[in-house]
């Protein structure tokens, strides 16, 4: 299925229910009704890169759509009054059972996450991070499994989102 940009779905105005909400080019729509104006921003999401005691990044499975069995960086969206950093730790929590015990910004990327087909456009920042213990991992959540892998033997092809492939690219050659 094709990715479908909000002006394709996006047809009434969410203020007034007016069927005039026209899409403007920088991003916007604006209702000729009630003059409501709404700007499509990106969300914010997080990913965590965790390297065991023997150097290798952990990649999670992915148990549910998008990208249902591919590989990507433990994480998810940020909640709404949430802090990108509260939102890793609760993140953790969710998938893999474990504190986060020390986390530090490492860069950014934008990305098109595609769910339901409609895409949503996000900014996915990601921070290095320590866990409590490894022995206490457990997949849940939205995530089948983990795997620790080699920085030199990432398996790109495997990895679903585009902006973790890149995250994940200058995190190995840092």
């Amino acid at each position: 299925m094709s990715p479908t940009f909000p002006q394709k779905v996006i047809k009434y105005c969410p203020k007034c229910g007016g069927a005039k909400f026209l899409y403007k080019s920088d991003n916007s729509f604006l209702c000729e009704n009630c003059n409501f104006h709404l700007y499509v921003n990106a969300s914010a999401a997080v990913a965590a890169l965790i390297v065991n005691d023997k150097g290798e990044l952990m990649l999670a499975r992915r148990a549910v759509e998008p990208q249902k069995g591919m590989l990507d960086l433990p994480g998810g969206f940020v909640d709404v009054m949430e802090t990108a950093e509260q939102a890793l730790c609760r993140e953790i929590m969710e998938e893999l059972g474990v504190e986060i015990t020390e986390l530090s910004y490492f860069m950014s990327c934008p990305n098109e996450y595609v769910y339901g087909g409609l895409s949503v456009f996000t900014l996915d920042l990601a921070y290095i991070c320590k866990i409590e213990s490894f022995s206490n991992l457990n997949a849940k959540d939205d995530i089948s499994g983990f795997e620790f892998y080699p920085l030199d033997n990432i398996p790109f092809p495997e990895i679903g989102s585009v902006s973790m492939k890149e995250i994940i690219k200058v995190f190995v050659n840092k």
